[in-house]
C-alpha cells in the first residue's frame, strides 16, 4: 500500500503581503510603530492636535509610499545587493610588487 505524503509548495517562496515582499514587511511594521511612539510623545508633550495629526498623517502616507517603491524597485533581495555594490571598490592599488613576488608557487610534477 502506497504512502501518500503532502507537498509543500512554494517553501523557498519570499513572503508576500499586500504587494509587500520579504523584509519590507518589517520595514514598514518598524516605522509604524516609530510612527505610533513618537504621536504618543508629541502628544504627551502638549503639542497641539491641530498640528500633530497633520504631521503624522503625511509621515505615515510617507512612509507608505517609500516602503512600496524599494519593495517594488528592488524586490527580495536587491537592497541588500544595491548597498553591498556601493561598498565594492572602483580599483585597488598596489604601491609594491613585493604581494606578488612573495607568493610560493605550486610545484608542478
Amino acid at each position: 500500500m502506497a504512502s501518500i505524503y503532502p507537498i509543500n509548495k512554494g517553501v523557498s517562496r519570499p513572503i508576500v503581503f499586500k504587494g509587500l515582499k520579504a523584509q519590507y514587511i518589517a520595514y514598514l511594521a518598524a516605522g509604524l510603530v516609530l510612527l505610533l511612539l513618537s504621536f504618543a510623545l508629541f502628544y504627551i508633550l502638549g503639542m497641539p492636535l491641530v498640528l500633530l495629526l497633520p504631521i503624522t498623517a503625511t509621515s505615515g502616507s510617507a512612509l507608505f509610499f517609500a516602503v512600496f517603491r524599494l519593495s517594488k524597485r528592488f524586490g527580495e533581495h536587491g537592497l541588500m545587493k544595491y548597498f553591498a555594490q556601493k561598498g565594492v571598490p572602483t580599483a585597488i592599488r598596489f604601491r609594491s610588487r613585493r604581494l606578488f613576488t612573495s607568493l610560493k608557487t605550486p610545484k608542478r610534477p
